[in-house]
């Protein structure tokens, strides 16, 4: 297993935490890639046009994400 693939893997075990309460919104949260130290995701279902899709990118996804992987600086949508 590659460092690359370890990193996407636990960066997805992070968004597994957050999923619960994207989809209490009709939303989810998929891992596109990681390039470097950002992790690439995107947004589905209602939180895909949501005018508050940048509040729970930063305030919950990018926050666990970076927590759990302090490796990644960073997280944007692909």
């Amino acid at each position: 297993m590659t460092v690359e693939t370890n990193l996407a893997e636990r960066v997805n075990a992070a968004l597994a935490e957050v999923r619960p309460a994207i989809a209490r919104d009709g939303g989810d949260v998929w891992l596109v890639r990681v390039e470097g130290a950002t992790a690439l995701v995107q947004m589905v279902g209602a939180c895909g046009g949501c005018a508050m899709s940048t509040t729970t990118l930063r305030g919950l996804i990018e926050t666990t994400v970076m927590a759990r992987c302090p490796e990644i600086t960073a997280v944007e949508q692909a």
